[in-house]
């Protein structure tokens, strides 16, 4: 592996960490609105794979922040 490789190799995980980041706040909030709408919780973690304390840490964190937080499981410890 030489350096160019390396450095375009590492230019590519930025790009898809910044990726990850913006769809990260997209599901977020996608799951905001479900819960707006109605969605049962246990329909959101069928449909997300993420564990009811997950969702409702999301959701929470709309309710006691505004729409600014984008709490997710990632800053959770995982599932």
């Amino acid at each position: 592996m030489d350096k160019r490789s390396l450095a375009q190799l590492a230019g590519r995980f930025r790009d898809a960490e910044a990726r990850t980041e913006i769809l990260r706040q997209e599901l977020a909030a996608a799951i905001r609105q479900a819960d707006v709408d109605g969605v049962a919780q246990k329909d959101i973690c069928d449909a997300t794979g993420y564990t009811r304390q997950q969702v409702r840490r999301i959701v929470k964190a709309a309710d006691s922040h505004g729409e600014q937080s984008a709490d997710s499981p990632q800053h959770d410890g995982g599932q």
